[in-house]
């Protein structure tokens, strides 16, 4: 079966407080979203690659292919006002009717082959899979009267690249928006579909300050 991947990129990183968006600063010598890419296509050379753009950087990002000579073969699309809406135009760009179909931040370059395999493999078999990972550190719930402790065993962080059968994905981007969509999981559930969930790796760290920076890089050199 076809494999894809919607890299969305169509955010404008304002918690790096950097001149250009998170997804096109450097990483050990290359834009994060290079590294990206780089890991997908390591997976499986022939994946079709679906990159969700703000309208605003496509340019810049072209650009910036030629001067580094990526030969990377990518489709371009544009974001729109939500990422359900990014998303789903990233969908549209795929004409395949048999496919699964990841969408994977773009500043999660450390997500292991592993993982992806795994995601890949159990939406083929299942319709949808998701990578979590188990809670660490204790949580507490907060109310006007104060906080509690909650049972932490009961929780899992979320991360990408969220994987799932073509068709399904499909059909659950009919809906309408609602701001109750978070992830592609959330809007797939809200179509009514199950959502089976996988043990991610914990490196995949979404990158989206400094301080996320600087253990990405520390990662990369270990």
């Amino acid at each position: 079966m076809k494999e894809y991947v919607i890299i969305v990129a169509a955010g404008s990183g304002k918690r790096m407080g950097a001149a250009i968006p998170k997804q096109f600063l450097q990483l050990a010598g290359k834009p994060i979203l290079l590294h990206t890419m780089e890991k997908f296509l390591k997976h499986n050379p022939n994946i079709g690659i679906v990159l969700v753009l703000n309208a605003e950087y496509v340019a810049f990002w072209q650009e910036l292919c030629h001067t580094l000579n990526i030969q990377i073969k990518h489709e371009i699309v544009c974001g729109g006002k939500e990422r359900f809406h990014s998303v789903k135009n990233g969908l549209d760009a795929i004409t395949e009717e048999d496919a699964i179909v990841a969408i994977h931040d773009a500043v999660r370059p450390l997500v292991s082959l592993k993982t992806i395999e795994n995601c890949f493999l159990m939406a083929c078999e299942k319709g949808a899979a998701v990578p979590v990972l188990h809670l660490t550190d204790s949580l507490r719930v907060t109310s006007n009267e104060g906080s509690a402790p909650v049972d932490r065993s009961k929780y899992r962080m979320v991360q990408t690249p969220q994987c799932f059968q073509i068709n399904i994905l499909r059909q659950a981007y009919e809906q309408p928006f609602n701001d109750s969509f978070t992830d592609d999981a959330s809007v797939v559930e809200a179509f009514g579909e199950h959502i089976h969930l996988l043990e991610g790796n914990r490196e995949n760290i979404k990158i989206t300050d400094p301080v996320d920076l600087r253990m990405a890089e520390a990662m990369l050199m270990d």
